[in-house]
């Protein structure tokens, strides 16, 4: 069940809340509760379904309590405001969400919504989660018909927004990244495949849509960055006081590379590379972005681990050429992801065909890109053309999307770009619910991202079962931590999600334990758990 917080007490759910009120105080409890909803301060972090209750059912209740409240003559003036708001609302939650399959009230996207219904006006924002939302259009002029049609509306005001740039997980992150909400890893595992090409163009893309985005280019050895765009500044400058490092910036997008750092490529052994690049990467003052694309350099060594274990991405997308050889060398890097807890995105098969006398041409085979979708479950392929336009863009130090918008390779980069903002959304959706601390029955609840299954777990089995150097000798595998040094009514204070792996729980001790979320599949579950039903 997602928790919700009431204004002035520990963590409960709507029906609790409301139970506990005394049962003359019920309706003011709910409608206390529905407001602060409405305002935003009662969610969580990006708590998306109400599964246990849905809006309906608080409509219903709200309606309820509205005409015997009516019909006994207390309070008529704010009960005819809730029942304008509420009205207002279920009018809203007619309009789904596609990525979430939940309608954007519950998703939490209404805020400050003001109704006079003598004037008959009705003003509220909708706050989406990324500036980039492919659907934002026509949610506001869904939302604009579905309240005007109401019969007492004569004006509606609806205006957009999207939510702050934040990762989920900012506590453990470096200054630099703490206010980068997706980190997308572009990656091939091999040279030469155009890698550098789709990152740039994705990047210009998800501008495009209206995102705040940079790019980090990783590769020390053989920067691109420096020859696909133009930046007026091409020298990277410091922060004397900060000792941090500024970005250059080209038609918008900030801009990070070794090429930029005035030393042109890079002669220099794996560890002393694997120092730059963090460097670069986490001193960076990047700023506020909602979209930060980082061009991987080809491999699977140890750079690439260091930028996987430094940078918690949020997803990663597989570039790879029609031949089999190319195949070979991207299965690694889709199985390094994988143990890393990276989920792969989108496959783009570069260099696919060319069309020539009206025919469609394929010189380097086909099946490369297909090949690696069946194989691993990646749910989206991209093919890209062999086009001079394209290569050309690159020489010249302008993205092909921006000097062709409306041509072949833009629309594809824009169908990439949708599919990249949808699934970050999803993932981040998954990860900030995938563990939580359900207080009504004093249990943790477990939805591993990218499993339908979901199960509850003891508080002090997860706390009894920890696997760090504190509690278990790493020479000689002795349990240190013993059965009874854990009470049974031991309940976690805080669970954050730390990458796309594991949880962060703080137990009352002070202790702070790293849960992956293999390691909390194997342990012992809750057979029976109590379900909660509306009074």
């Amino acid at each position: 069940m997602t928790l919700l917080q009431a204004p002035s007490s520990p963590t409960l759910t709507f029906h609790q809340y409301c139970t506990s009120q005394p049962k003359a105080g019920l309706y003011v409890a709910e409608k206390s509760f529905l407001q602060s909803t409405l305002s935003g301060s009662c969610f969580l972090s990006s708590q998306r379904q109400v599964k246990a209750l849905n809006f309906s059912y608080t409509c219903s209740r709200l309606s309820s309590f509205t005409a015997k409240a009516a019909s006994n003559g207390a309070c008529a003036s704010s009960v005819s405001g809730q029942t304008a708001e509420s009205e207002v609302l279920k009018a809203l939650s007619q309009i789904i969400d596609p990525d979430f399959g939940t309608d954007i009230v519950s998703c939490g996207f209404v805020k400050d919504l003001l109704v006079d219904e003598n004037l008959g006006e009705v003003s509220f924002r909708l706050e989406l989660t990324t500036p980039a939302c492919p659907i934002k259009d026509m949610f506001e002029q869904k939302a604009n018909e579905v309240v005007a049609e109401l019969p007492w509306v004569k004006k509606v005001n609806v205006t957009m927004s999207a939510q702050p740039a934040k990762p989920i997980y900012a506590g453990q992150l470096p200054a630099g990244l703490q206010t980068i909400s997706n980190i997308i890893a572009v990656s091939s595992c091999k040279g030469g495949v155009g890698k550098s090409t789709v990152a740039v163009n994705l990047a210009y893309t998800l501008a495009d849509m209206g995102a705040r985005v940079g790019i980090f280019d990783a590769d020390v050895y053989g920067p691109s960055l420096p020859t696909m765009v133009s930046p007026e500044n091409r020298i990277l400058e410091m922060n004397a006081e900060k000792r941090t490092i500024i970005p250059t910036e080209y038609m918008g997008v900030k801009l990070v590379s070794f090429g930029f750092a005035g030393q042109g490529r890079a002669i220099m052994r794996g560890p002393m590379v694997s120092g730059v690049i963090n460097q670069l990467l986490t001193t960076t003052e990047w700023g506020e972005l909602d979209y930060l694309v980082i061009d991987m350099p080809p491999g699977t060594g140890d750079i690439q681990l260091t930028l996987c274990q430094v940078v918690p991405l949020t997803a990663a997308v597989i570039v790879t050429t029609p031949q089999k050889l190319a195949f070979i060398d991207v299965a690694k890097g889709v199985r390094m992801f994988s143990k890393l807890k990276v989920p792969c995105v989108a496959v783009v098969e570069n260099m696919c065909h060319f069309d020539a006398d009206g025919k469609r041409y394929y010189p380097f085979g086909r099946g490369s890109g297909s090949q690696v979708v069946q194989q691993f479950g990646i749910p989206h392929l991209f093919d890209l053309p062999i086009q001079p336009a394209l290569s050309a863009s690159g020489d010249s130090g302008m993205p092909e999307v921006v000097a062709d918008p409306q041509g072949e390779v833009s629309r594809t980069f824009q169908e990439l770009g949708v599919c990249v903002v949808q699934q970050c959304a999803k993932i981040r959706q998954q990860v900030s619910t995938a563990v939580s601390y359900d207080r009504s029955f004093k249990a943790i609840k477990v939805k591993v991202p990218d499993s339908d299954e979901e199960f509850y777990l003891h508080p002090a089995t997860v706390r009894r079962n920890d696997r760090s150097a504190q509690s278990v000798d790493e020479w000689s595998g002795e349990q240190k931590l013993q059965y009874s040094d854990i009470p049974d009514d031991i309940e976690p204070e805080e669970i954050r999600p730390l990458g796309n792996y594991a949880v962060e729980i703080t137990w009352p001790d002070g202790f702070n334990q790293i849960a992956p979320y293999d390691q909390l599949q194997m342990m012992e579950r809750l057979v029976e758990v109590p379900q909660l039903t509306p009074a």
